[in-house]
């Protein structure tokens, strides 16, 4: 890029005051891991991208569907069964063809977050499931990586920045654990799929989350640490909530090598009486007794096959229970989380059926079966 385009492209931050062309060059010089390529990691990968960070990551495992798309504006009609990291990647480059993007096309686990994360010098969670947010957050600390955070919800948002020392000589930075010790109890928060999400509210939190990295990188203002910001767009009332040390620290792995030890998804994850594991899902095929139901949207990838069952969204399933004639009902979801709410919600209507639920859903059951191949 000539100096010209630069000075172009750049011209309405370079005039700020307190900015300027030093600010800039940080912020060519920074290195940013985005994990997740949804509601959240859309609009911030965007303004990343235009304010000209100059290495942007993205990890997500997940294909574009057509209930993204009210949210996810960065992906179109024509994505829809496309990988988001793929779709993201070329329209960001589009964008701005003068930054690095690198995608994984991936999911990000125990076994490889320490290897991507120690590339960059921020990280960005805009997951949306618990076991993701424990582990990134407990790979920044212990690798040192600022940590941005961004969480929806319906019509609620939060935002905060972890593991940011505010000042030299303070106490140490605060985390993730610090302010969720713990994960939440089975079904005490449901994720947007279950829950619902007003599109908008995922571009305001996304924005946020992307000013805070661009606070980091150049300087300018005040980075939101050891503090929580809860946005309500009903009303649009600001909280923040002062957040301090919790000195229980029994969770939080010490090594790279125990967090490599530690399963995120069970930790984050209760045993329910109602989950049968995919083990027994597949053998439960053979049988005769029993009704398979996909609980999912018709549009949501993946598709199955290699097994009768019915499709009946969860916003149909109480009027639609009279066509489940099998004593024995199975549900399952992308998950498991919907799948489970469903068991629970049918049991409660009708104590004459047998009712459960694939523990880990479809994706898990689909993995396990590739791992016998």
């Amino acid at each position: 890029m000539s100096q010209k385009e630069f000075h172009t492209r750049y011209q309405r931050q370079l005039i700020l005051k307190d900015f300027g062309m030093q600010a800039q060059q940080r912020l060519q010089a920074a290195r940013v891991l985005v994990v997740g390529a949804g509601g959240l990691g859309c609009p911030l990968l965007q303004y990343l991208c235009g304010a000209g960070v100059g290495m942007i990551g993205i990890i997500d495992d997940d294909l574009v569907s057509l209930s993204n798309l009210h949210r996810q504006v960065l992906y179109h009609t024509s994505d829809v069964g496309k990988a988001k990291v793929i779709v993201a990647a070329a329209r960001l480059q589009e964008l701005n063809p003068d930054i690095v993007i690198k995608a994984y096309k991936e999911r990000l686990s125990n076994a490889n977050a320490a290897d991507i994360i120690s590339d960059y010098d921020i990280i960005v969670d805009g997951s949306d499931n618990f076991p993701t947010r424990y582990l990134v957050n407990d790979a920044c600390v212990l690798l040192g990586k600022p940590l941005v955070y961004g969480a929806i919800a319906q019509y609620q948002g939060q935002v905060s920045v972890f593991n940011y020392r505010v000042a030299a000589g303070s106490n140490r930075p605060l985390h993730y654990r610090d302010l969720f010790p713990e994960p939440p109890g089975k079904d005490e928060v449901l994720n947007c799929s279950e829950a619902g999400v007003l599109g908008m509210l995922p571009g305001m939190i996304g924005t946020m989350m992307a000013a805070e990295v661009v606070k980091i990188i150049t300087g300018i203002g005040s980075v939101s640490a050891n503090e929580l910001i809860t946005y309500d767009m009903r009303d649009h009332q600001v909280y923040k909530v002062l957040m301090a040390p919790n000195p229980d620290k029994s969770k939080m792995p010490e090594t790279i090598a125990a967090l490599q030890n530690v399963i995120y998804d069970e930790q984050c994850v209760a045993v329910d009486p109602l989950e049968i594991t995919a083990e027994l899902f597949t053998q439960w095929m053979q049988r005769k007794d029993v009704i398979f139901v996909d609980v999912r949207n018709a549009d949501e990838p993946p598709r199955v096959q290699g097994f009768s069952h019915l499709n009946i969204p969860l916003s149909e399933l109480e009027e639609r229970s009279n066509e489940l004639k099998q004593p024995n009902i199975v549900l399952f979801c992308a998950s498991g989380k919907r799948s489970l709410y469903a068991a629970h919600l049918l049991s409660q209507c009708n104590d004459q059926l047998n009712i459960y639920s694939l523990k880990g859903g479809i994706h898990n059951w689909l993995q396990t079966q590739s791992s016998l191949l």
